[in-house]
């Protein structure tokens, strides 16, 4: 059955040839784009829209952060981390500690564990977002097992150039953005702030009471998130750029309790109260491209990224006392910093080569509230080759080589009875050798193949080697890399100036994969090099312009994950099945309506078997230009109010509406 799928979706279109491109459903102007700040393999990799997320599509279906716009795509799935009120993605089966996530090419992932809340990510100054799956370049460095996300910021293009808005969301969530930028000559200016507060989520109406919510409005699920960021540039040459950049995020939240009913879960007996005052980010980076001649060029990125929390543990839900033996207030305190080289070169006929440097320091320093801090440093470094070999007008071949290292340079336990800081014993540095090497055929002016093989590695972070996870863990500093090799197959086919499909099969193997491994001692888990799997499935995707004013995008995606070493332990937030249909219709000129419907098939919530039910949901929205320089949006998300959940015992949000005033002078 599931190749008689795969074949449907594959080959329909092979006979199919067409004399024209197909036009582009979903597109940016590239003079807009911050191109510096992109990483492509191929010219045509990050122009389709099976791997990149548009500002027009994130815009009209008010997808106000990361995960909600990446969640369009196919191939990946909305995830979160329930206990912790973090919003996630899947990529493939694989998840953020294994899909880097950067901007403008600059790594923005947490140094302790690898992962970023999507949901701190506001997409109101991002003019698209890119999606590397499997095959990813190495020019974005270590660590990409299952690929990679890169948010591409905004560059301007005229003298003066503005947009904003000004919105809420049900009664009590409000959100405003600025965009400001201008090109003088050589010069530009690119800025943005954004502000974005919700009081809380309401729950669906048909969400049964427990003990620790009665619905409604959805206890401690309130959000504060402010952005402010802007850059400078210089292009002295038409080739040649230079750019510095400044991201400020600050942000806080609560974390709604457990309200599901699993025994075997120990937050139906201990509810964690949990706050968190403030969730900070700040960045400076550089960011250059030099052309020496018409043949050689140097790119190159520095950085330097801080991260600050505080995690909150109350007494119960008055969230006002911290007495109780598990009330805390934990704080990081972090930063990286680093930057890559980038050499280019085109000397040797029908070859563009690339040689990559790649440096980056992670320093993580935490501590509870009356307790010293402790630090952890690690150094991660890699060298990478990958060329792009034309070897006719029609096929290319891009193999790739990397040498990846991680160093522990400090590590620090603390004893809670004696009160006493000392040394982790020192692990040996890990290392790893990557390569890949992808073959690409243009068909015809419409229709291209590509196939590929990836040996990717992920690295241990601090997390996994040294967190106690509050006394339920025992570190493991001698984690080996994760190690997986990806294969694809896809293929892409315009029709008649009408229809564009794209499609793709893959298929990944894991070997020495980083699991928790439960009762290593009594009551105790640790992470340990434990198992293989595999991940196989298709993705499909189709863009139809049924009429000048009508049009179509389907999206299909099936995963299948098995845990080879042991099947009893289940693999979790992915479902084997999503589904995404939008249609667009613009009656007249000035009006446009998008109706947008998503199944999702039922996942595993634990790794020992308790299910999320499927669902289904629907969305409406609606865009009306009022005058010249502003339009009025507005929309309905959930409309059968679906009571749902991604994480068991966390139920999402249910029926809610938003309206919001926009003004722009382009």
């Amino acid at each position: 059955m599931k190749l008689k799928i795969i074949a449907f979706l594959l080959f329909p279109l092979i006979g199919f040839s067409q004399q024209n491109n197909p036009t582009p459903t979903d597109s940016i102007k590239p003079s807009n784009v911050f191109m510096l700040g992109e990483v492509i393999v191929t010219n045509h990799q990050n122009k389709d829209t099976l791997n990149r997320v548009t500002s027009k599509t994130m815009v009209s279906q008010n997808k106000m952060d990361v995960s909600r716009a990446l969640n369009m795509l196919p191939g990946i799935t909305l995830t979160a981390s329930g206990p912790r009120n973090e919003s996630m993605v899947s990529v493939r089966g694989f998840d953020l500690r294994q899909v880097p996530v950067y901007m403008d090419g600059i790594p923005v992932y947490v140094p302790y564990d690898g992962y970023v809340d999507l949901a701190r990510f506001t997409t109101f100054d991002l003019a698209a977002i890119d999606v590397s799956k499997g095959f990813s370049s190495v020019l974005y460095g270590p660590n990409s097992l299952g690929g990679a996300i890169n948010l591409v910021s905004r560059k301007p293009s005229q003298k003066l150039e503005y947009d904003g808005s000004l919105g809420m969301i049900n009664q009590n969530g409000y959100k405003g953005n600025i965009n400001i930028g201008s090109k003088i000559g050589q010069f530009y200016f690119q800025g943005g702030f954004s502000y974005l507060d919700r009081n809380s989520t309401r729950m669906s109406s048909n969400f049964v009471p427990t003990a620790n919510e009665n619905g409604g409005q959805r206890d401690n699920s309130y959000r504060t998130d402010q952005k402010i960021s802007f850059k400078i540039g210089w292009t002295p040459t038409e080739k040649s750029e230079y750019a510095i950049g400044y991201i400020n995020q600050q942000g806080e939240k609560g974390n709604p309790v457990y309200t599901g009913s699993d025994p075997l879960n120990s937050l139906l007996l201990k509810p964690r109260y949990w706050q968190w005052p403030n969730w900070d980010k700040e960045s400076f980076y550089f960011i250059s491209n030099s052309n020496f001649d018409d043949k050689n060029s140097l790119k190159t990125r520095l950085y330097f990224d801080r991260f600050k929390n505080t995690l909150d543990s109350y007494d119960d839900a008055t969230y006002t006392k911290q007495t109780k033996p598990y009330a805390f207030e934990s704080n990081y305190n972090d930063y990286t910093y680093g930057g890559n080289l980038e050499y280019n070169t085109k000397f040797i006929p029908k070859n563009d080569l690339k040689i990559a440097f790649h440096f980056k320091e992670d320093v993580h320093r935490e501590n509870n509230l009356g307790e010293p801090v402790r630090h952890f440093i690690d150094n991660t470094v890699l060298v990478g080759i990958e060329d792009i070999y034309k070897v006719t007008s029609k096929f290319t071949v891009i193999p790739g080589v990397s040498y990846n290292i991680r160093k522990n340079t400090e590590a620090e336990d603390y004893n809670s009875t004696t009160k006493v800081i000392s040394d982790y014993p020192s692990a040996g540095a890990s290392d790893a050798f990557n390569a890949q090497i992808g073959f690409f055929y243009q068909l015809n002016e419409a229709q291209k193949l590509g196939a590929t093989v990836s040996q990717k590695t992920r690295f241990a972070t601090i997390k996994d080697r040294y967190s106690y996870r509050m006394g339920t863990a025992i570190p493991n500093p001698n984690l080996k890399p994760e190690k997986a090799v990806n294969y694809e197959l896809n293929y892409t086919a315009g029709l008649f100036n009408k229809v564009t499909f794209q499609t793709a099969l893959f298929y990944s193997k894991l070997s020495d994969a980083i699991l928790n491994v439960s009762n290593v001692q009594p009551g105790k888990s640790q992470m340990q090099n434990f198992g293989e799997a595999e991940y196989l499935g298709v993705e499909a995707q189709i863009n139809y312009e049924i009429l000048s004013n009508l049009s179509l995008n389907f999206n299909y995606t099936y995963i299948e994950r098995n845990n080879i070493t042991n099947p009893n332990i289940h693999f979790t937030d992915v479902p084997n099945t999503k589904v995404m249909g939008t249609l667009e219709y613009k009656p007249i000129k000035i009006l446009r309506l998008i109706a947008n419907s998503e199944f999702n098939s039922s996942r595993f919530s634990t790794s020992y078997g308790v299910r999320v039910p499927d669902y289904t949901l629907l969305n409406f929205y609606a865009s009306g230009k009022i005058a010249k320089n502003f339009s009025i949006d507005a929309g309905i998300n959930n409309i059968f109010d679906k009571n749902y959940c991604l994480v068991e015992g966390y139920p999402e949000e249910g029926r809610n509406f938003f309206v919001t005033l926009r003004f722009f002078n382009n």
